[in-house]
């Protein structure tokens, strides 16, 4: 099978490597362009691409997919690919592209359609939702639109005791893996039916920028817990404190909902490492 991967996030590449595990390899792996991170800018490439060259696999990261980028589209279409698989890529993918492998592009996203439709899917559902999944998709020009292959739910939670989005990617990208490399086979072979997605039914998250992670100790200890869980690797839960006059930001690391209340448990306060936040309040005082 001659196939072709987009992704770029942590969810991608526990798709690849539950594919791997199925001795399902793309040929080829397309991501986004390098960006920079940390408090100096280095820039550093997605984890799909790390994913790429460890496992020897040729990788590019073109900054557009649009018709302008010819070198790009040609290369794509010489590549005589029978399916292109996308999970977590990060951009719309024009229909001039989709259309070029001749079985179509199928899509891994870690909701269940037609909730969640948009970029932060699993950051949504920890927000908003009490249970998520994982669905397999026909991609069409419209975001998260098309037509179903393979849908189910895989785990669900009470209110004040939702998983944290790292934990939740690994495990509906590891399931959304394994539906994916379950489905290849028929798809290629003509055995599989599609339905279409109830779009009157369809909800939307948008992109999570940084003051996002802001909460307010005093609100709702669910919402709050929620955002600690669902912000926990970025852009982080974090509220203010005042310090000799000024203010100082601590990140919430971890946390959990105990006889009505919000308990802190790990912190990072501003320059300074994780500690306990038990240990925190007493160095306030």
């Amino acid at each position: 099978m001659k196939l072709v991967f987009f992704g770029g996030s942590n969810f991608s590449v526990f798709v690849l490597e539950e594919l791997k595990l199925h001795n399902i390899m793309p040929e080829f792996i397309i991501t986004t362009p390098d960006k920079p991170k940390g408090r100096k800018l280095v820039l550093a490439p997605t984890l799909v691409k790390v994913w790429a060259k460890e496992n020897g696999i040729e990788v590019i990261d073109p900054s557009s997919l649009k018709k302008d980028n010819s070198d790009f589209i040609s290369k794509l279409s010489a590549l005589n690919s029978r399916l292109f698989l996308v999970a977590s890529y990060g951009k719309i993918i024009p229909q001039e592209i989709l259309d070029i492998p001749q079985k179509g592009t199928l899509n891994v996203h870690p909701s269940l359609l037609p909730k969640l439709r948009g970029a932060s899917p699993i950051k949504s559902a920890i927000l908003q939702e009490n249970e998520t999944g994982v669905s397999i998709m026909l991609l069409d020009a419209e975001m998260d639109h098309g037509p179903i292959l393979a849908e189910k739910k895989i785990i669900s939670w009470e209110n004040n005791n939702p998983p944290y989005e790292k934990d939740l990617a690994e495990m509906l990208g590891h399931k959304g893996g394994q539906m994916l490399a379950k489905i290849i086979p028929d798809w290629l072979n003509d055995k599989l039916e599609i339905k279409e997605q109830n779009h009157e039914q369809a909800t939307f998250c948008g992109k999570i920028e940084k003051e996002d992670g802001q909460i307010n100790l005093e609100d709702n200890p669910e919402k709050n817990l929620r955002k600690i869980r669902a912000y926990h690797e970025w852009p982080v839960a974090f509220y203010f404190i005042e310090r000799n006059g000024k203010k100082i930001r601590v990140n919430i690391k971890s946390a959990s909902i105990k006889d009505g209340k919000l308990v802190l448990e790990k912190i990072i306060p501003e320059g300074k490492k994780e500690m306990l936040y038990d240990d925190f309040l007493r160095g306030q005082k």
